[in-house]
């Protein structure tokens, strides 16, 4: 390791080792696929980026022969973005896994007893049964006991033999 001295240059060493260590997070993210489900846009920027950051710290661990560099702290932010959304994918992927299909209904069975409307009794087993698309069949409309007699908001009842009406 020609240029990494960590007593006389910490910062430009250390700077090298991140590079290094994100450009080979990247590379292994894009290149091995755990069952990650990433899109293969994504894993081929991953593996580019993993492979522009292996690089650019080789050549200056072993390449550069000093003079001016630039420390790109900026740089470190694409890493940073790229682990996180591979780890997102996995983690979505491993959720999506473990969640129970939605149960599928029943197909439909024309020989299968048929609900009846609300208020209405169950015909028996092997009734006949109404045709799809036909009006269900009501009872004829009773008008309940009006008024209630210890009902206090009931309308007045007029005495008996009174009709209330003129004859």
């Amino acid at each position: 390791m020609n240029n990494l001295n960590f007593s006389a240059e910490p910062l430009f060493s250390w700077y090298v080792v991140a590079l290094a260590i994100s450009g080979a997070a990247m590379l292994v993210l894009g290149a091995v696929n755990p069952g990650s489900g990433l899109k293969v846009g994504w894993r081929i920027l991953n593996v580019l980026a993993g492979l522009g950051f292996l690089g650019y710290a080789y050549y200056l661990a072993f390449v550069f022969e000093g003079g001016r560099y630039e420390i790109f702290l900026k740089a470190f932010i694409l890493p940073i973005a790229l682990i996180a959304s591979s780890v997102k994918a996995i983690v979505e992927r491993g959720n999506a896994k473990n969640q129970q299909p939605a149960p599928q209904p029943a197909p439909y069975d024309p020989n299968a007893p048929q609900a009846a409307p609300y208020g209405q009794p169950v015909p028996p087993q092997g009734a006949p049964h109404a045709p799809q698309g036909a009006a269900p069949q009501a009872a004829p409309y009773a008008p309940p006991t009006q008024p209630v007699p210890d009902n206090p908001y009931a309308q007045p009842v007029p005495p008996a033999g009174q009709s209330g009406q003129a004859q």
